[in-house]
């Protein structure tokens, strides 16, 4: 049997929450590549060690157990390992400042040689979707660097001080490791101190916050994320190096991600197609576009006697807000203009709209 047949059945055992299949699988794996790759070989030997022994599997990333609440007992973090993921598709202007950060970071000891403080944090604001978390991984696939995620549902804390001694706890923790701390939804613990409708316990809140941001080394990076940046305290912004507003993509981002996301079926459909479905997402987040692209490729496998590009039209008009019949008649004038060879059953195919109401429109 080839390493490569053992891959289902590890994960249907891991899928399963069979524990005992998981370690006798993970061990046949090992031992079959510890020729070719020993290195990676021993690293599954000591994974499954510890798993055996109820020690904590993220030792072998030479990270220490991640805290926990002192009442529930519960992890106050996530952690993840460094993957692969794909260079985000960004404005050029994020993406040069993205770039910037990593070069600092590469450029570390120099810095420190020369007597200049290194950056060591980020701030990332924008819109739900726009790609703040996907740049996190990113960056942590780039600086491979786990990333620690603040469980908020565990931090914050009812009883009066515990969710300024969790934070505390989590910082403690990032502190001793190589990883990237990632705060997300920060607005939640970071919120003005200035709002009178506030319980001053989360007043102090911040100001743990603000102190442990602070003191950070320039050996942890630290990325806050929010989508409210408006009801962030102002002295959080002071605290991080890098002030990075995610736009909603731009024309030339959209049809990179369009075409990124479709993949093979980019080639399946007409430009004009592609046109359409670019200028007609300018208010769609990155992740709604590659959900939209999604939907268009199953819509392809399910309904390959369709044309792909009226399949592809009609999924993309799902998503445009109608608010009034007006709009609907602008949809189904574009459409048409755009598209002339299409029948009036097509575009009522299309939008939704019933044949009948879509041939008045267009000769409104």
């Amino acid at each position: 049997m080839i390493v490569y047949e053992l891959i289902p059945k590890l994960i249907r055992a891991a899928l399963n929450n069979d524990k005992k299949a998981v370690e006798s699988i993970s061990l046949m794996i090992g031992r079959k590549i510890k020729k070719e790759y020993p290195q990676i070989a021993s690293e599954i030997m000591q994974i499954t060690a510890n798993s055996s022994v109820g020690a904590d599997t993220l030792r072998t990333l030479d990270l220490t157990p991640a805290p926990v609440d002192r009442e529930t007992r519960s992890q106050l973090v996530k952690v993840e390992e460094p993957i692969m993921v794909e260079e985000p598709i960004l404005s050029p202007e994020v993406w040069h400042q993205l770039k910037d950060f990593l070069l600092e970071r590469e450029l570390l000891e120099r810095f420190l040689e020369e007597d200049i403080v290194p950056p060591n944090s980020i701030l990332l604001s924008g819109k739900p979707g726009v790609g703040k978390t996907y740049i996190t991984k990113w960056l942590s696939y780039k600086l491979n660097l786990p990333i620690v995620t603040v469980d908020l549902a565990t931090s914050i804390s009812s009883y009066l001080g515990r969710s300024g001694q969790n934070i505390k706890s989590i910082f403690d923790y990032a502190k001793s490791q190589n990883v990237i701390l990632f705060l997300d939804e920060l607005d939640a613990i970071a919120k003005r101190r200035d709002d009178m409708g506030d319980l001053g316990e989360l007043k102090r809140l911040v100001n743990v916050l603000l102190k442990e941001l602070e003191e950070c080394p320039v050996t942890c990076v630290i990325v806050g994320a929010t989508n409210h940046p408006e009801i962030l305290d102002k002295a959080i912004w002071r605290r991080f190096d890098r002030n990075i507003e995610i736009p909603m993509p731009g024309k030339e981002e959209r049809r990179k991600l369009v075409e990124r996301t479709l993949g093979n079926k980019f080639g399946e459909m007409k430009s004009d197609t592609i046109k359409f479905i670019v200028g007609n997402t300018e208010t769609v987040s990155a992740s709604e576009i590659c959900k939209l692209c999604e939907h268009i490729k199953r819509q392809m496998v399910m309904n390959r006697d369709d044309k792909p590009d009226i399949l592809a039209l009609r999924e993309c008009c799902r998503i445009i807000e109608l608010k009034d019949r007006n709009e609907k008649v602008q949809l189904c004038k574009r459409i048409k203009n755009e598209f002339p060879e299409l029948s009036l059953r097509d575009i009522s195919n299309i939008t939704m709209i019933s044949s009948a109401s879509v041939g008045r429109y267009i000769k409104e």
